[in-house]
């Protein structure tokens, strides 16, 4: 647990008896819906959640979005970070962030901005300097890195696609019933923008500043089996954290576990390590 040496110790119980709001931020190729069971599992332990959309996903629904993905076309994730950083200032009291996927490079975005009490990334992308990119990771954006005069599109994720990407675990018939529920279109510049600022840990868009010492503690989770985010990059996360020795980074791995972290039957273990770990390190601030 982490306090200010200020904090008087009735203010302290105040505030660790008062539960943090929760802010969840969805991935590429998904909506707010992806999020259904962490939400209504941590409603359920008496927090407040908030699932935004991402700027032209807001709160429609998905076959809504693949019709017209006219809205996704062009955002970028400085953008997308705005967007849920207004949403966070408006709230009463900082709260646990937890991204998954892309939502887990913005969830570094914001955590590099000091918006929450502590922030949880699964199978989280890498952020600036984070060199590490495995070739599964590459083949996840093929079909949209392949076409570089795309950047400002919105690709449809094929359903072939989100079985190697997402349903890696299932039978091509019940992957295909997922894509149905779930999948959206691309925002391509998000994922141009991910990957051209691997290289660049000083400008690149998703630059943060890994030694900051003020950051609220970080948690990072990865899938064994997971193409988009193996293991090895979600330690290089940790260790690019680590090495430049700011606020407290920690790993967790699930076996057998893909990049469905949040759907995958047994997710119930990771919501609740997820909130029980953000909980118990949470940054209680003066004032």
């Amino acid at each position: 647990m982490n306090a200010t040496i200020d904090t008087p110790a009735t203010d302290l119980h105040d505030a660790l008896s008062e539960k943090a709001p929760i802010v969840l931020i969805h991935g590429l190729w998904m909506t707010p819906k992806s999020w259904d069971t962490f939400a209504e599992r941590f409603r359920a332990r008496g927090h407040q959640v908030i699932v935004p959309g991402w700027p032209g996903i807001d709160d429609r629904e998905v076959a809504d979005i693949r019709r017209n993905p006219e809205a996704l076309k062009g955002v970028g994730l400085q953008q997308i970070a705005a967007h849920y950083e207004r949403i966070i200032r408006s709230l009463p009291r900082k709260p646990i962030i937890m991204g998954h996927s892309f939502g887990g490079v913005l969830t570094q975005m914001l955590a590099d901005r000091n918006l929450g009490v502590a922030y949880v990334g699964i199978a989280p992308g890498q952020t600036a300097g984070v060199l590490s990119l495995p070739l599964s990771t590459l083949w996840t954006g093929t079909p949209i890195l392949s076409n570089p005069f795309g950047i400002n599109g919105a690709k449809p994720l094929s359903k072939r696609h989100f079985h190697f990407t997402f349903g890696n675990d299932l039978p091509r018939s019940e992957s295909d019933r997922l894509w149905e529920e779930f999948a959206v279109n691309s925002y391509n510049r998000v994922f141009f923008e991910g990957v051209t600022s691997l290289p660049n840990e000083k400008g690149g868009i998703t630059r943060v500043d890994y030694a900051r010492a003020e950051r609220a503690p970080f948690l990072v989770i990865t899938g064994e089996i997971d193409h988009v985010v193996p293991p090895a990059a979600g330690k290089a996360i940790v260790k690019k954290y680590q090495k430049a020795g700011g606020g407290l980074v920690e790993y967790k791995e699930y076996a057998g576990r893909t990049h469905r972290l949040v759907s995958q039957p047994g997710w119930e273990e990771i919501a609740d390590y997820a909130l029980d770990w953000a909980v118990a390190h949470q940054q209680v601030l003066a004032g």
